[in-house]
């Protein structure tokens, strides 16, 4: 719809279709079928005009708060030759739809806006046509207040562009899914990479990895629990210390699209058609067979499969183990032709649907591709030099690499203070400090514990990118009852890498630590309740060898 620009990701999806679906016809892998998913999208042209029309430009440049500028938004009209461009689609689809950005700067290699802009699904069943269209008319109004956001702002304040160069385009897409009771949601949904920032076991860095969730992709983009996996070793034992680590860490609660009775009427809110449920509702709604592995007390073992009695724990051993349909080839396939077709490394995302009897082919749909950073860069770092003199932190898991030594600001969570229940607080304390520090042109080392991005506030600090935009480096400890691994599916993690963000993850039973002691002796810049920012005299030595996963920080 409309002559503009089709934006990053529409691009995307469209050289995958030329590139990727093209060469895997009909019957490639037995019993699944790949595809893109149905969509439409309506180009930058409708924006400029929608932004025009409505006089939104000075409350889209303003300071003003998220619900405010989605509220104005809302209160608007689209261009009319779109209005009826839409009704005239929407009078013909009555399946959940999502409505994505795509706008101009998405899916760049170096900012990739990765998780920046908004997505809304929406339920897309009512009976009469004009609530069916409210909805959708409402879903692309949020996405398109959402360009002139808080968090995108801030991160265009660490590109080379300004928000006066972006423009939007929507995407309306089918939701890859079924039906289920009040629900609508695929039986998982992964994001692959065809390059690990950490292998573990026998994996190589080029072997990829892959992170699968029950239901919804949500899980995994916000940094959720889920399973990962390298693809080259599929049955290898999974990465936990025990039986009763893997049934705490493993994911327990999954997103669908809510297709009953609507909870809350809020369209400035971007879940608001979508909900999070337990292992509970999934053994109503009956879709754990071919995804769960059975803890079995009496044994004390884990049992591939979902008979016999005892907690459920979603492992996918069914498909990874057992194959009972050929998904791990299915997406090295895709990984493979996707990193073709960009000509370099990639992270996809894609959902996937099966029926409870696996008698219809399944569906693979292929949601995204977008280029990753992979330096090349070699840096010869001595295992001895890990444990030598005026070490701060060091690591065996470590992403980026080079030697920084332009680093003297160095922003901490205080760990004398630190629990989980004050995340959300930590999170605004840390965007205070990036903003002082963004404005006097300084770099940071950030540290802190748990899971940097997560959008579960236990199981880390819910920062978006941009409240940490000016961090050169991050480090993420971990702590007794906050023991979660990395995250690479998450578009706050690619948004990292793509920076070249350096990263150290320092786990509280491995063999380094970090000098708490000497970063406390400093007067500090600034100090708040439960962060403080101290500046060195000389700066920090980091160097990062990317390619063994090994790196320190060094101070004089």
């Amino acid at each position: 719809m409309g002559t503009g620009a089709i934006g990053g990701k529409a691009s995307g999806l469209a050289l995958l279709k030329d590139k990727v679906i093209s060469q895997l016809p009909e019957g490639t892998f037995h019993q699944i079928h790949v595809d893109i998913p149905r969509l439409t999208v309506i180009a930058t042209d409708y924006f400029e005009l929608f932004m025009k029309m409505n006089n939104l430009y000075d409350i889209a440049y303003s300071n003003l708060p998220n619900d405010r500028i989605a509220h104005h938004f809302q209160k608007t009209d689209l261009p009319p030759t779109l209005v009826g461009d839409l009704r005239a689609l929407i009078s013909c689809v009555n399946s959940p739809l999502a409505i994505r950005s795509s706008s101009m700067l998405e899916d760049a290699m170096f900012e990739p806006f990765a998780g920046i802009y908004g997505t809304k699904m929406i339920p897309n069943n009512q009976a009469d046509t004009n609530s069916r269209f409210k909805c959708l008319v409402e879903a692309i109004k949020f996405v398109y207040a959402t360009t002139f956001f808080r968090e995108a702002k801030n991160y265009i304040q660490a590109t080379t562009h300004s928000i006066r160069d972006e423009k939007m385009s929507v995407i309306i897409q089918e939701v890859v899914g079924l039906r289920q009771g009040n629900y609508f949601l695929p039986n998982l949904s992964g994001v692959g990479r065809s390059y690990n920032f950490y292998p573990t076991g026998r994996a190589k860095p080029e072997q990829g990895v892959v992170d699968l969730a029950l239901g919804l992709g949500k899980s995994i983009v916000d940094g959720g629990f889920c399973w990962n996996y390298s693809p080259a070793f599929p049955r290898s034992k999974p990465p936990y210390g025990s039986i009763k680590e893997m049934l705490n860490l493993s994911q327990t609660r999954f997103w669908a699209v809510n297709m009953g009775k609507l909870a809350v009427y809020n369209p400035l809110h971007e879940v608001e058609y979508i909900t999070k449920l337990g292992l509970d509702d999934a053994e109503k709604l009956k879709i754990l067979r071919h995804v769960v592995s059975t803890y079995d007390r009496c044994s004390d073992r884990v049992n591939i499969g979902y008979d016999g009695p005892g907690p459920k724990i979603i492992t996918f051993s069914p498909l990874l183990d057992l194959e009972i349909i050929p998904l791990n080839k299915c997406i090295r396939k895709v990984l493979e032709l996707c990193e073709n077709a960009l000509g370099q490394k990639v992270e996809i995302e894609f959902a996937v649907t099966f029926d409870r009897d696996l008698k219809k082919t399944a569906r693979f749909g292929l949601l995204q591709a977008r280029p990753m950073v992979v330096s090349d860069e070699e840096i010869d770092l001595d295992p001895c030099e890990l444990t030598g003199e005026n070490i701060l932190a060091a690591s065996e898991s470590v992403l980026g690499n080079g030697i920084i030594e332009n680093i003297s600001d160095i922003v901490f969570v205080k760990p004398e203070v630190f629990n989980a229940k004050h995340t959300k607080i930590i999170a605004a304390e840390i965007e205070q400090i990036n903003r002082d520090l963004l404005k006097r042109g300084r770099k940071y080392l950030l540290m802190g514990f748990g899971r940097w991005g997560s959008s579960d506030p236990w199981l880390g600090i819910p920062v978006c990118w941009g409240q940490i935009n000016g961090a050169r480096v991050i480090v993420e400890a971990t702590l007794p009852d906050m023991y979660v691994d990395l995250s690479q599916g998450s578009h706050f993690f690619h948004n990292l890498s793509s920076f070249q963000v350096g990263y150290f993850a320092i786990r509280h039973s491995g063999l380094y630590r970090i000098d708490w002691d000497w970063l406390m002796e400093f007067e500090p810049e600034m100090d708040l309740k439960y962060t403080r920012h101290i500046h060195l005299n000389q700066p920090l030595i980091i160097k990062i060898d990317g390619r063994n996963g090994k790196g320190l920080i060094r101070h004089e």
